[in-house]
C-alpha cells in the first residue's frame, strides 16, 4: 500500500514560476507569542497595531484590516470576552473552523477539492503522550465554545484537532522571515510531500488598501511550479527543510505526518555525502574520532547557542559560534550542516550588532554552501542570498551585494511571483544596487565618501566643497 495520500496531477504543462492554484484559508489564526505583534487579518508585523477595542486580543493593522477581519473574528471575540481570555491556537483555529463549517458548510467554494472531513486525522496512528494533549485541547475547546453556538460532537472536533496537527500550514510575516500563525487549506492538503518538489508555496497577504473595495484581495496561498511540471505530472510540494540528512528528514515526516517517505531523495540519500561531508586537505581527512568529537562539540554549542539567544545575549552567542567555527573549518567541509548552522546564525546576529563586514564573510560561505544543496528554485536559498545580499551591501561591498541581490530575484521571482512584498522590495534594491554600483565604477572613492556621509549623515564633500542634497 502507498503511504502517500490521493494526490493532485495537473491536467496541462505547467511552465517554471506558474501559480498552479490559489486557495484562500478556510480558516487561520496568529500563533500565541505573536498575538500582540501581528495583524490578525494580513498576518504582517505591526510595530504599533490597532487593538480590537470589545475582546482586547486582535490586533490589526487599522481599521481597514480589522472591517476585513471582522466576519471571521466577531463570533470569536465575543467567545473571548465570555470566558475572559484567548485559548491556545489550535482551539482557536478549530473554533473559526466549525463557525465557518456552520455558516457556510464544508464546502466553501466550486474550487475547494474535499471537504474538511474527508481529510486524514491520523488519530488511530498518534502515540499516547500525543492524543493526551489532544485531549486536553478538545476540554479546552467545550470550555470555550459558546453554549449558544451549535453543540458540536466529541469525535468530531477530536478529527479536527488530529486534522490540523497533521494538515496546518505555517503562515509566514510579509517579509517571509518569520512564521506567525497556522491556517487550514483544504486543496493544499491534497498535495503530497517530495523532498525534492516540483511546487512551493507561499504566503500572499493579501491587499485591503485600496481605496476602491472591489480590488481588496484577500490573504491565500499560491502554489508555484519551481520548474516545467509535464501534463499527467504528480504536483508535490516539501513539507521538511531540506536541509537535514535523508534518515533526520524521514524521522521527521514520519513523527509529525505519519507517514514513511520513499522520495528518490531518501531512498538513495542523495546529497547526504554533502551534508555529512570532512575537510579533505591534499588527500588527507580527519580521523573517525575527531569528526565525532567536533561533532559533539557543534552539537553542546548549538544548544547554548539558542540559550543565549533566547535570553538576548547577543555578544555571547557570537563568541560561541567564533570558538565553534574554530573547531569546524579544520574538520567539517563546505557543506556541512553543522558548519552551516553556526555560520547561519553567526551572519545574522553580526549582522544585528552591525558589524556588516565579519557577517558578510559568514554569510557568504553559508550561500555557496546552500547554493550545492537546495534546488536552485527553493525559497529558503532564494531568502537567504537576499539576506546575505543585504549584508554585504551594509558592509560596502556592493559589487558582491549587487550579484547577490540580482540572484535572490532570480529565484524569489519563480517562488513568489512579481506582486509579492518581498519581490518588490528586492526590485527596489536591485535598482538602488545598480545604481550604487555605476558610481563606485567610475569613482569608487567619490562613492565611498558618500556612503560614508550617508551613514554618519555628515555634509557630503566633493573636490573639497560641500554637496547640496535635496530631502
Amino acid at each position: 500500500m502507498n503511504d502517500k495520500g490521493r494526490g493532485l496531477r495537473v491536467t496541462k504543462e505547467i511552465s517554471t514560476g506558474d501559480v498552479v492554484f490559489a486557495e484562500a484559508s478556510f480558516a487561520a489564526v496568529v500563533f500565541d507569542s505573536l498575538s500582540l505583534q501581528v495583524c490578525h487579518s494580513c498576518f504582517r508585523r505591526q510595530a504599533n497595531p490597532h487593538r480590537c477595542a470589545q475582546c482586547k486580543f486582535a490586533y490589526y493593522c487599522d481599521r481597514t484590516c480589522q472591517r476585513a477581519a471582522w466576519d471571521e473574528h466577531k463570533q470569536e471575540c465575543s467567545a473571548i470576552k465570555n470566558i475572559g481570555k484567548a485559548p491556545n491556537e489550535n482551539v482557536r483555529l478549530v473554533a473559526r473552523i466549525l463557525w465557518r463549517i456552520q455558516k457556510d458548510t464544508g464546502l466553501v467554494s466550486d474550487a475547494q477539492l474535499t471537504t474538511l472531513d474527508l481529510l486524514e486525522d491520523h488519530l488511530s496512528k498518534m502515540s499516547p503522550e500525543d492524543l493526551k494533549e489532544l485531549k486536553v485541547d478538545v476540554q479546552h475547546f467545550y470550555n470555550y465554545w459558546p453554549k449558544k453556538s451549535k453543540p458540536v460532537g466529541e469525535d468530531y472536533v477530536s478529527h479536527l484537532f488530529g486534522v490540523i496537527n497533521c494538515n496546518g500550514f505555517t503562515l509566514s510575516d510579509q517579509r517571509g522571515f518569520q512564521a506567525v500563525g497556522v491556517g487550514l487549506f483544504p486543496n493544499l492538503c491534497l498535495v503530497n510531500h517530495d523532498c525534492w518538489p516540483n511546487c512551493t508555496v507561499i504566503l500572499n497577504p493579501g491587499n485591503q488598501a485600496a481605496l476602491d473595495a472591489s480590488f481588496h484581495s484577500k490573504r491565500r496561498i499560491e502554489l508555484r511550479a519551481l520548474g516545467k511540471i509535464s501534463e499527467g505530472e504528480e504536483l508535490t510540494v516539501s513539507y521538511v527543510d531540506f536541509l537535514n540528512v535523508s534518515k533526520e528528514r524521514q524521522r521527521l515526516l514520519k513523527q509529525q505526518y505519519y507517514f514513511d517517505c520513499k522520495c528518490e531523495h531518501c531512498s538513495s540519500g542523495m546529497k547526504d555525502d554533502l551534508m555529512t561531508a570532512v575537510r579533505d586537505t591534499d588527500g588527507h581527512k580527519p580521523s573517525a574520532d575527531v569528526v565525532k568529537a567536533v561533532t559533539d562539540f557543534s552539537l553542546q554549542a548549538l544548544v547554548k547557542i539558542e540559550e543565549a539567544r533566547t535570553g538576548g545575549n547577543f555578544h555571547e552567542v557570537v563568541k560561541i559560534c567564533r570558538e565553534c567555527l574554530e573547531k569546524q573549518d579544520p574538520v567539517f567541509g563546505d557543506t556541512s550542516l553543522h558548519l552551516l548552522r553556526v555560520l547561519s546564525t553567526a551572519s545574522e546576529v553580526l549582522s544585528f550588532l552591525q558589524q556588516f563586514t565579519e557577517a558578510a564573510g559568514y554569510a557568504k560561505r553559508m550561500v555557496d554552501g546552500y547554493t550545492k544543496l537546495y534546488h536552485p528554485n527553493n525559497a529558503q536559498l532564494g531568502m537567504a542570498i537576499m539576506r546575505a545580499g543585504v549584508t554585504h551591501w551594509h558592509a560596502g561591498l556592493i559589487e558582491a551585494a549587487h550579484g547577490l541581490i540580482c540572484s535572490a530575484y532570480a529565484v524569489l521571482i519563480i517562488t513568489h511571483g512579481a506582486h509579492h512584498p518581498i519581490t518588490k522590495d528586492l526590485e527596489v534594491m536591485r535598482t538602488q544596487t545598480e545604481m550604487e554600483l555605476c558610481l563606485f565604477k567610475q569613482n569608487e572613492r567619490v562613492y565611498r565618501s558618500m556612503r560614508e556621509a550617508v551613514l554618519s549623515d555628515k555634509p557630503m564633500m566633493l573636490a573639497g566643497e560641500q554637496i547640496k542634497t535635496t530631502s
